[in-house]
């Protein structure tokens, strides 16, 4: 029972030491031939964000070119964030914590 609860503990202080590290992890995306480019933390707060001047005049496309730049940006940062997990053990490492 308290080998479980100890487990438990354990996961939650990785779960923490994870959170910190996405804070120091970023990465940056990019859209409309480099028009756009803006970056984030893992925790996917946005940064940074670099907008050509071309693209004040058209909301519409400036709009669509903001949402691209964010996808490639949540892609990169995702495989930032994958390298970062298998290098702290992961999630099967938690779950073996846990005798799962």
């Amino acid at each position: 029972m308290f080998s479980k609860i100890k487990a438990i503990k354990d996961i939650r202080d990785q779960a923490k030491q994870m959170q910190n590290a996405m804070d120091d992890v970023s990465a940056e995306g990019s859209a409309g031939w480099g028009k756009i480019k803006l970056r984030m933390n893992g925790n996917q707060k946005i940064l940074s964000m670099e907008i050509d001047d071309e693209l004040m005049t058209d909301k519409v496309k400036l709009i669509r070119t903001i949402m691209e730049a964010h996808a490639d940006a949540v892609k990169n940062l995702q495989k930032e964030m994958a390298g970062k997990m298998k290098d702290m053990g992961g999630i099967q490492e938690m779950m073996k914590n846990l005798g799962m």
